[in-house]
């Protein structure tokens, strides 16, 4: 692979402020070296012209085979068009600078390999497979009149869930979704806002069956994550072992200083709940579930202060569905509301690295890290803004080395 000197840019490396008149060296995918004073005689030269260069965006809630934001009627829409749509969709996502995402439900190992292999354009992908849900939970969208059709293999399955049944039918879809090569595994601890049944209060799988969850996963050196939005739910999840908390809006401040001693990370996704608002009966969401939203959105800003106050690391997550996809730099201003831009930032590159067990690897400019790497026009330490939209202000965007978009 051909070597790539970047000349003259201002610097965000992942963990510190801005540092001006840098150069970088990438060799053979990975960042070779970073300084004032860094050259090659053989280098292809890209001149920054003073943009920010800064590491790669990270997304750690997405669905990318949601193209509906009606989940039960995603389930009727052939897998090969919901990958088509994905398709499209992640390279929307790569425009916008995220060089990496993490799906929290759906995605599987053959839309990561597509990526892999370059067959699609994309960001890297992280996958867990099908979420699993008790029966009437969050990831359960089977019409009411589906019920009496149960199987007792715990095979009642869907595009973005898995129904599975107490501590034996857990163990086999967890195993299920490791054999396919999940990096991750997903689970419903509460009830949610796109599931047409389930109030947002209701405690979801008993104790047992998340603890069967954790072990399965920690035995594949793997984690579990768990959609949960009150504290009692968030409490047990992390109590029980599970790594990733998903969502977090109604979060109190004991629960998450609970969290921050057990080193668990929190994933809110603010801006999906301003998308619904604004788009989801347009787009098909049910009427059910837009009776939910308002319960959580109006608690998305305080749960972030929370957090932050209880030194819980936060990753950056969008959780957006179907149209609203294009929202997802959003997520950027909703969250500055409230939050250093810096801290907002780290959010979106180094702690999601260090959440995708990637540290040193990716959101970080540093020697020997893959070479993900994006040129913002402006600073966005002092205006945030820059990052969102379309990626009309990111002309440059590298991943593993190579140029994905360059407009320079």
């Amino acid at each position: 692979m051909t070597a790539t000197l970047f000349r003259n840019f201002r610097l965000f490396d992942g963990t510190a402020t801005l540092a001006e008149g840098m150069s970088l060296l990438v060799e053979d995918g990975r960042i070779k070296e970073v300084g004032a004073g860094v050259s090659s005689a053989s280098a292809r030269v890209v001149e920054c012209g003073g943009r920010t260069l800064m590491p790669g965006l990270i997304d750690a809630h997405v669905h990318v085979y949601a193209a509906d934001a009606d989940l039960g009627r995603l389930d009727r829409m052939p897998r090969s068009l919901q990958a088509v749509h994905a398709a499209r969709d992640l390279e929307d996502s790569l425009k916008r600078g995220f060089t990496t995402v993490r799906d929290a439900a759906g995605a599987d190992w053959g839309l990561a390999t597509a990526l892999d292999t370059g067959l699609i354009k994309g960001p890297r992908l992280f996958f867990p497979g099908q979420a699993l849900s008790p029966t009437g939970g969050h990831g359960d969208m089977r019409p009411n009149t589906a019920l009496d059709n149960l199987c007792g293999c715990g095979g009642n399955a869907a595009t973005i869930g898995i129904v599975a049944d107490g501590v034996d039918e857990v163990r086999r879809a967890v195993r299920g979704n490791l054999k396919k090569g999940a990096h991750h595994i997903k689970i419903m601890a509460s009830g949610g806002v796109a599931s047409p049944s389930d109030p947002i209060y209701a405690l979801q799988y008993s104790d047992e069956e998340i603890a069967c969850a954790v072990w399965e996963a920690r035995a594949w050196k793997r984690y579990v994550l768990a959609h949960a939005y009150t504290p009692e739910a968030i409490f047990r999840a992390v109590r029980l072992g599970v790594r990733s908390v998903e969502h977090c809006n109604l979060i109190d401040a004991p629960t998450a200083r609970f969290m921050a001693a057990q080193g668990a990370f929190a994933v809110p996704t603010l801006v999906t709940y301003q998308a619904l608002e604004d788009e989801g009966a347009a787009l098909g969401l049910p009427p059910e579930s837009m009776a939910k939203l308002s319960s959580v959105k109006g608690a998305g800003l305080g749960s972030l202060e929370i957090l932050y106050q209880a030194g819980v690391p936060m990753g950056f997550g969008t959780d957006l569905l179907a149209g609203m996809r294009r929202r997802q730099s959003e997520e950027f201003v909703i969250r500055r509301e409230v939050l250093p831009a810096l801290e907002v930032l780290r959010q979106a590159t180094l702690t999601n690295a260090q959440l995708l067990q990637q540290e040193g690897q990716l959101g970080v400019i540093a020697a020997g890290a893959l070479a993900d790497i994006i040129l913002v026009d402006g600073d966005p330490l002092t205006d945030i803004s820059v990052l969102v939209g379309q990626g009309e202000r990111i002309p440059f965007v590298m991943k593993g080395g190579e140029a994905m978009v360059n407009r320079l």
